[in-house]
């Protein structure tokens, strides 16, 4: 990697560790393990199956949540205080900038994924947990790279949020809408309804099934397949590299 690069990434977890982003995770992670006693004591059989699925599931959503909005308010801030026009003006090509950025936020990605699973840890077999984290950090690179490329698409950062959201919400339930749509109750023959799987069908081509990444069952039943980790590494690769390169088209584009 350029020294450059590195050097961008390594200020860029040093940021993230200096502000309060370990603080939060810190106090989500303990509201949720709160949380997830308080089901424990409430379930009349399989507690633990209920503390460690509720974990599990509040979890993925809050550090999803968490990763993606420190990666645009993070841009945000450095837009606003001219930090980029000033690293512009040096000897610095743009996409070493990305890539630096994407590299540095994907390691936040990573130990945010690490702090997040030490709960599950202790809840679940440790092979379990072990396949949750990695997955979990697989699915924070690619919001991080998403979030990232849409604070630079939009340079703002509610038109951002909401178009991460959006993508991360579709992408969850992709499978769900290509199911419904390929098993219609009625009128499949309609041009509505070839019309409507046709889309989801098409979306699918281009969207990650995010419900594929992280599961739950994973620690509550059977380990998942290393081969499926793989894949979903593959997956996860692939996304990251899409989105780097969108990223940094569009910032070749705009003047600063």
């Amino acid at each position: 990697m350029d020294s450059r690069v590195s050097t961008i990434a390594r200020y860029t977890l040093i940021e993230a560790l200096r502000t309060r982003l370990p603080l939060l995770v810190f106090a989500i992670m303990l509201a949720l393990a709160s949380a997830a006693f308080f089901v424990q004591s409430i379930a009349i059989t399989e507690s633990a199956r209920f503390q460690t699925g509720f974990y599990g599931a509040t979890m993925r959503l809050a550090v999803v949540f968490v990763a993606a909005l420190y990666v645009m308010v993070s841009m945000t801030r450095e837009f606003n205080d001219k930090a980029l026009d000033v690293l512009l003006s040096l000897d610095l090509p743009r996409s070493h900038y990305v890539l630096g950025k994407l590299a540095g936020f994907l390691a936040v990605g990573f130990l945010i994924a690490i702090f997040a699973t030490l709960p599950v840890a202790w809840l679940a077999p440790p092979v379990n947990a072990a396949q949750w984290m990695i997955s979990l950090a697989l699915e924070l690179s690619i919001v991080v790279a998403l979030a990232l490329f849409c604070i630079v698409t939009f340079n703002q950062l509610v038109p951002a949020a909401c178009f991460v959201l959006a993508f991360y919400l579709l992408a969850r339930s992709l499978t769900a809408i290509r199911l419904i749509s390929a098993h219609p109750i009625e009128g499949a023959d309609t041009p509505v309804q070839q019309a409507f799987q046709f889309l989801a069908d098409g979306l699918a081509l281009v969207l990650p099934s995010l419900d594929a990444w992280t599961r739950t069952e994973w620690l509550v039943n059977e380990q998942a397949p290393w081969s499926l980790l793989l894949q979903l590494a593959g997956q996860s690769a692939l996304y990251v590299i899409l989105l780097a390169a969108a990223t940094m088209f569009d910032f070749y584009r705009k003047n600063f």
